[in-house]
């Protein structure tokens, strides 16, 4: 398949950038995508493949899908490139950095508590053996 072409099946998508079909339909439920219909085909343009890799960048950068939908929806009404658009992003990412940053601190804490944890157990085990 080549990215020059002008449509897309929900076979070719998916084999793609190996997702099954059901997650392509899965998007396309939450508004993400809007490929056209011939009965019951779905037939899905250039824009849509854009879109897919979109959301699939958005997902790997650990947004949700209402975040991916915001963004796509600035994607769709503002110019490329703006610097509304623009700015938009570079909040997003702000926010995902704040979460990861204290996604981050929590873990560190959960260690700590599970090293005093499993010391604690380890010399209740000392104690028992030494009985």
């Amino acid at each position: 398949m080549s990215e020059q072409a002008t449509s897309f099946s929900i076979q070719e998508l998916s084999h793609e950038f190996n997702l099954t079909s059901r997650s392509i339909r899965f998007y396309e439920d939450k508004g993400l995508l809007s490929p056209k219909r011939v009965g019951l085909k779905r037939i899905y343009s250039r824009n849509d493949r854009v879109r897919l890799i979109l959301i699939l960048r958005g997902k790997r950068l650990g947004f949700s899908i209402a975040e991916i939908k915001e963004l796509l929806e600035l994607w769709d009404n503002t110019a490329e490139s703006s610097e509304f658009q623009l700015q938009q992003v570079l909040t997003k990412i702000a926010e995902k950095r704040r979460e990861l940053d204290q996604q981050l601190r929590d873990i560190a804490m959960l260690q700590v508590e599970l090293d005093h944890a499993e010391r604690r157990c380890l010399d209740a085990l000392e104690g028992l053996a030494h009985k």
